[in-house]
């Protein structure tokens, strides 16, 4: 097939102009041993981990196609497990900044991820209502837990016990048992969703935040101190004060629901509220590792931290409290009133054990936040604001008023609202952003911003001829010059009593025109006028000519040979006039809705025609004929540029895609795709060699055209391909013979990359079983000649090394795609093939290699094809054999491990008899046994007075 016309491929080069997105969370980092230093923030489908310190941008964590949702690092601070749309979670390194280990399991996008505190488990919530606890050792799903009827909003893994907390859209808090995967308890004393919660007081208090201004604490108490009889029956709050309510009980006296009362583990008392100055909904609820400070905000700007008094404050401030209530009973019977034995009674409200320490006031409204202690014991606060901003603070939590210190911004990254215009200079160097508050510069190879200026409301602008300075149009109708070498304005000129819509040069780069929505368009000229306070000459404009229509002008382009002018009105059309004489010369009447965006090719022979109504319309200039109308996007068309000396030109829309099209052979070539949110503008430069893109994700996107050709027919498959991944995804996934719809233990999903893999084991099998047949032949020619044959290798044996026909298959189904994909990939492989695999399993465990990972696949197979295999009796040797063969190598398994582990209490018993000092296990252990009997201690003591 020969090419009739070659097309060259654009790629996305980088994501620049962006400091977070919105949708994620702000998490503090440990990085090159540091902490407090380094902060990952979500920026569309990569994460952003920057230097407070500097400013500075030091790693990017590069991900695939989908949003980031979430993020969570580990306890040892190596790992970084970050959430997608899609709810798929990779688990990056932050040594090397590669994602190794994905896992799919949730249909959609991830709300919620935490860690257990040893790192080897990691819960997933997501808007599919499903609760997945992950190995992430293993690389595998342990459990999915259902139960909850709206989106996860939070997840907490308990320290001492093996037990979880979940909370949801649905009102609901959850408690699981993990060791039989059940739900225990609902709190349902919420009216309201449930945003977060969190764990204080050593995990015997939990609070909550919903919808309303309320901060909700319950008390927590465990099965065996319900049952112990020195421990006293928690006390309920008998009073009233600003800010405390007392808990209101259902007939049963509790908030709370038990599934299982046979199986009750632990009690949920409501202990009180703290009122929050704010009125709106809690949006993230946190607390430090400490366990004494508590923060939350709203849809707001404030932050509200709360401190949490330990046991020994607490007893003091009671201590001062009797003495207070001492002192006003003595005045009170010195006053001449009848001598009476008084009981002297103070109770203990939540107000005495959470107080508000301070409020921290950002610059804009919070989008999420996280806490940290300082290696000089203050507490640092770092926020990701709504205008693409982070701010860091600083408080000293032990001063009895502190006061929040702002200790750096990061600002210079990005813009603080949406770019509304792009422009490249002549030589293709610098990229112009102009958004609601600022200009920036950019330099396109470095991607840093060069320069930063303040202006209006941008909406268009264009570099002066020189490159020496800019042009900004504004939304009120001005245009503003600035000189780029000392980035200040040079001049501000009302041109315009509306908005300023649209410019463009002159072909003869003297001059410019504008359009407004006052209905006129103005022709500009360049000059040199002598400055006041300079004896040096500046640039200024001076109008010249100005053309008044009935109609707002919103966009206006002029022809390469400046014969003909083309001004979009208000009422659909298109209107040509002569430049010279400014009369009329043709109408170009056929959209539907006002037309946004246009552009003159550079042979003067074509105008394209982007509109509200999604359609993209080339026309001819010679008569004004319409030669094609294409539907180009799903929402409107916000912008359309011809790429220089050529007929092929872009077009973006609302619907977050990049087309590009042949206004010859009116064809749409390619896609570009990675915008999350609705693009704005694009601008091409003079060489047609990039692509810069803005949205209102706050990201700008450099597209590189490469010298890889573009078939338009391998185009077309390319895409049916992704959309049959799309599909595939989408698909109902195959059901997990035993387990009955509401036991969906199963954590994977049907992807793509599973297909492929079952795929993969297939082919292997094939070739197992081609080889064994030529092997059985090749024997019998060697025995009918009576010596040795010389046998051709498989090409596929050879490219491996040499390898037998056995291990192929372990090569294709164990090394060649990750381990978190393995079971997936077996639950799509047809029966037909087990059997092969079920006797290479035999032969491989016999040789003792990966028992365990081989005895991970086989108890899988076996669980999932349970029935077909016993009714078999082809298998029934098999699987005896697997049987007696399994037990032996996973017992020799056991042999080395319990000598590995023996060894190791050897070596930890000569190190604590060298330091005479317990490790931190078995002393952390001792102390909390000891603060326990500490406490029933003054429980008593108080129960008493």
């Amino acid at each position: 097939m020969g090419l009739t016309k070659q097309y060259l491929r654009y790629v996305a080069s980088a994501v620049f102009g962006l400091i977070g997105s919105q949708k994620g969370s702000i998490v503090f980092v440990t990085l090159r041993g540091e902490k407090g230093r380094y902060v990952a923030v979500p920026a569309c489908e990569h994460v952003f981990i920057w230097d407070l310190r500097k400013g500075e941008k030091i790693l990017i964590l590069h991900g695939l196609k989908q949003e980031v949702t979430c993020l969570c690092p580990s306890p040892d601070g190596l790992h970084l497990a970050v959430g997608y749309e899609d709810g798929s979670i990779r688990i990056f390194s932050l040594l090397s900044g590669e994602g190794n280990v994905t896992f799919n399991g949730h249909k959609a996008a991830v709300t919620s991820l935490k860690y257990d505190h040893l790192g080897g488990r990691l819960a997933s919530g997501s808007k599919d209502t499903d609760v997945i606890v992950w190995d992430v050792i293993n690389e595998s799903g342990l459990y999915r837990l259902k139960g909850h009827k709206d989106a996860i909003t939070q997840a907490l893994f308990l320290r001492e016990k093996n037990l979880l907390v979940t909370s949801g859209k649905d009102t609901m808090v959850k408690w699981w048992d993990l060791d039989n995967q059940h739900c225990f308890k609902t709190m349902i004393g919420h009216r309201t969703e449930v945003w977060g919660l969190v764990l204080v007081s050593e995990e015997r208090r939990l609070i909550t935040g919903s919808s309303d201004s309320e901060l909700r604490a319950w008390d927590i108490t465990y099965l065996q101190e319900i049952n112990d009889p020195e421990e006293p029956e928690p006390k309920k709050i008998r009073e009233s004060s600003p800010g405390i309510h007392e808990a209101p009980e259902a007939e049963d006296g509790s908030f709370e629901f038990d599934e299982t009362p046979q199986d009750r583990i632990l009690s949920c008392r409501k202990a009180g509220s703290i009122m929050r100055e704010g009125r709106d909904r809690v949006v993230n609820l946190a607390v430090d590792k400490t366990g004494k400070i508590l923060a939350c905000h709203g849809t707001d700007s404030v932050l509200e931290v709360f401190c949490i008094l330990s046991k020994e404050e607490v007893q003091k401030k009671m201590d001062k409290k009797m003495k207070k209530a001492r002192k006003k009973a003595k005045l009170s019977s010195c006053k001449g009133e009848e001598e009476e034995d008084f009981e002297i009674t103070v109770e203990m409200t939540l107000k005495d054990e959470i107080q508000q320490l301070t409020n921290i006031k950002t610059s804009a409204k919070i989008k999420s936040f996280d806490l940290i202690h300082s290696p000089q014991g203050e507490l640092k606060a770092v926020f990701l604001l709504q205008n693409n901003q982070v701010e860091l603070y600083s408080l000293n939590a032990s001063l009895p008023t502190p006061q929040p210190v702002r200790m750096g911004r990061i600002t210079m990254g990005g813009h603080r609202s949406d770019v509304r215009t792009l422009s490249f200079s002549s030589d293709n160097i610098a990229v112009l952003s102009a958004a609601a508050d600022s200009i920036k510069i950019w330099n396109r190879s470095t991607l840093q911003c060069i320069r930063t200026m303040a202006c209006d409301y941008a909406l268009c602008s264009f570099f002066v001829p020189g490159d020496r300075q800019v042009v900004i149009g504004t939304k009120s109708g001005k245009l503003q010059l600035y000189d780029l070498a000392s980035g200040s304005p040079l001049e501000t000129v009302d041109a315009h009593s509306g908005a300023l819509w649209s410019m463009s040069v002159s072909p003869d780069k003297r001059g410019f025109v504008t359009g407004g929505a006052d209905k006129s368009v103005k022709f500009w000229d360049f000059e040199l006028v002598k400055d006041e306070s300079s004896i040096q000459k500046r640039l200024s404009v001076r109008q010249t000519r100005t053309l008044q229509l009935d109609e707002e002008v919103l966009c206006v382009s002029c022809s390469p040979n400046q014969k003909l002018l083309a001004v979009s009105l208000l009422d659909c059309t298109v209107k040509i006039f002569y430049v010279d004489t400014l009369k009329f010369f043709l109408s170009l009447y056929g959209h539907r809705l006002p037309v946004i965006c246009m552009d003159i090719s550079y042979d003067g022979m074509l105008i394209a025609t982007g509109s509200a109504d999604r359609n993209v319309k080339i026309w001819g200039l010679d008569f004004g004929d319409c030669h094609r109308s294409l539907f180009a996007h799903d929402d409107s068309v916000m912008f359309l540029q011809f790429v220089p000396k050529s007929h092929l030109f872009f077009t973006a829309g609302k619907d977050r895609k990049i087309k590009q099209w042949d206004a010859d052979k009116f064809e749409h070539i390619q896609t570009l795709e990675g915008h999350h949110q609705e693009i704005w503008c694009l601008a091409i430069s003079p060489s047609g060699d990039y692509v810069v893109s803005s949205s209102h994700d706050k990201s700008l996107r450099l597209w590189e055209r490469t010298r890889e050709p573009l078939i338009l027919e391998e185009e077309r498959e390319m895409q049916r391909e992704a959309e049959y991944e799309e599909s595939v995804a989408k698909e109902d996934q195959p059901a997990v013979p035993g387990e009955t719809q509401g036991d969906s233990y199963f954590t994977g999903k049907k992807t793509i990359e599973t297909v492929k893999a079952a795929e993969r084991i297939m082919e292997a099998i094939e070739l197992y079983r081609e080889e064994t047949v030529k092997m059985k032949e090749h024997k019998a020619i060697c025995k009918a000649a009576g010596k040795e044959v010389p046998r051709p290798m498989n090409p596929v044996l050879i490219a491996y090394g040499n390898i037998s026909v056995s291990r192929i298959v372990t090569f294709f189904h164990v090394i060649f795609f990750p381990f978190s994909e393995l079971e997936e990939s077996l639950l799509v492989l047809p029966f037909s093939y087990v059997p092969d695999i079920l006797q290479l399993f035999d032969e491989f465990i016999q040789m003792g290699s990966d028992v365990e990972l081989l005895c991970r696949c086989l108890f899988f197979l076996l669980r999932i094809h349970f029935g077909q295999i016993t009714s078999n009796q082809m298998l029934v040797p098999v699987i005896e054999k697997l049987k007696e063969t399994t037990i032996s190598k996973v017992r020799q398994v056991q042999d080395v491990i319990g000598f590995n582990m023996a060894g190791l209490d050897y070596l930890k018993r000569e190190c604590e008899a060298k330091s005479e000092v317990m490790f931190f296990a078995d002393a952390t252990s001792h102390l909390e046994e000891k603060k326990r009997k500490r406490r029933n201690r003054k429980k008593m003591i108080l129960t008493l007075t």
